[in-house]
Formats: C-alpha cells, sequence, structure tokens
C-alpha cells in the first residue's frame, strides 16, 4: 500500500485528490496540509511514501517545503503539483530532489500512474511536458564542452551516453534497445551514475545533463 500525504492551500484540492487517490485499490492517503510548514511536520509524523506537493502556498512554498524536505533525509517522494505547465518554480523543485511533477488538471488515472512510478523510485521524466520545462530553464554550454572535467570526469563514455538517453526521457528498455544492452546493465549504470554525481534520482540526472552541456536545450544530443 502506498502512504500520500497531500500538500495544498486549496481544501477543494486536497478534497478532489483524496477522491481520486482513495478510490486506488494500492493507494492510501495518510494525511493532509495546507503549506509547506504543516507538509513538514506531517511528513516527519506520518512518513509517507509519496508527497503531492503544490508549488504556490502561504508561509512555505512547496519548493522551500521540497529542499527541506529532502535535506531531511526523508525516504518519501516528492511529486510536484502545479496549475502551469511551465512554471519556473518547478523546475528549481525539481533541482531540489523532488521526483517530478504533475498538473492540476490530471485524470485519475494519471495521478494513480505518477504516485505508483515515483513511490517505485522511478522519475516522471518520460512526458514531453517535463523535458520542456527542463530545457526552458537549464541553459547550459554546448554538449560536450565541460564533458571532459568537472562532475563528467568522473562519468566513464557509456555512462555519458546513458545520460543523454535518460535526459530526453527514455525508459531503461529503452535505453537498453537503443544501446544494445540488458535492462539490467542500464540499471546498474544508472545507479552508479547516481553514486558517482551525488544525484537522487533521474529527474536530477537530466537536470545535471542539460546545465553541464551534456545535452543541448531543444535537441537530443
Amino acid at each position: 500500500m502506498i502512504g500520500v500525504l497531500i500538500v495544498d492551500d486549496q481544501d477543494l484540492v486536497r478534497e478532489g485528490l483524496r477522491m481520486l487517490l482513495e478510490a486506488e485499490p494500492d493507494v492510501r492517503v495518510v494525511g493532509e496540509a495546507g503549506n509547506g510548514s504543516q507538509a513538514l511536520a506531517q511528513a516527519r509524523r506520518l512518513d509517507p511514501d509519496v508527497v503531492l506537493m503544490d508549488v504556490r502556498m502561504p508561509e512555505m512554498d512547496g519548493i522551500e517545503a521540497t529542499a527541506k524536505l529532502v535535506r531531511s533525509g526523508s525516504r518519501a517522494r516528492i511529486l510536484m503539483l502545479t496549475t502551469f505547465d511551465l512554471d519556473e518554480y518547478v523546475y528549481h523543485a525539481m533541482k531540489a530532489g523532488a521526483s517530478g511533477f504533475l498538473l492540476k488538471d490530471a485524470s485519475g488515472k494519471q495521478l494513480a500512474h505518477a504516485v505508483r512510478t515515483v513511490s517505485a523510485g522511478q522519475a516522471l521524466l518520460a512526458p514531453a511536458i517535463t523535458r520542456r520545462l527542463i530545457e526552458d530553464f537549464c541553459r547550459g554550454p554546448a554538449p560536450g564542452e565541460r564533458a571532459a572535467g568537472g562532475a563528467t570526469g568522473r562519468l566513464s563514455e557509456r555512462e555519458l551516453e546513458v545520460v543523454r538517453l535518460v535526459a530526453q526521457g527514455l525508459s531503461n528498455a529503452e535505453i537498453a534497445a537503443r544501446l544494445f544492452l540488458s535492462e539490467a546493465t542500464v540499471k546498474s549504470h544508472i545507479a552508479r551514475i547516481l553514486a558517482k554525481l551525488g544525484l537522487r534520482d533521474r529527474v536530477q540526472v537530466a537536470v545535471f545533463a542539460y546545465e553541464k552541456g551534456i545535452v543541448r536545450p531543444g535537441r537530443g544530443a
């Protein structure tokens, strides 16, 4: 059973999200919060698997709450909720450690899929809207410009290939097919990449790739 904490400053939004989630047999809403401060307190008390975090809230917004939750060592995965499909704040929250984001007008099926995805330790990265957001707010140098040094210098050529494909939103199966590898090998590469770079998940790998110029905004590589 996936335990979910809903964080939004609007009562009606929280109620609607609760109704959609409680219709799923493998999801349980463990609590609600109306702002970031309440979210931190509830997360400590309830230890949810997933936090549905609104971006814009009074007292403490979703970005600050996300950063503090991640720094606290919480195991909860954070799924950002936003009204806007190009919200700069969401990008900053993803850099802070959120595992993805979802529009508030998403269907119940999309919401349930997103919760299951981030709960499983994956990142909600494949939708084109996520890639567009990353591209719009990560304006790094040309590809390869810094690939020989700094953090990227710790990655092998194969690992850099995997990073490029993760940044394009490909799944493990798609990466495996592209590189003629097994899915188990791709998972091992991603685990090593996360460890070498000190990153939390695939979303942060994608942000890293754009910022370091491993891929160029608007292009695959």
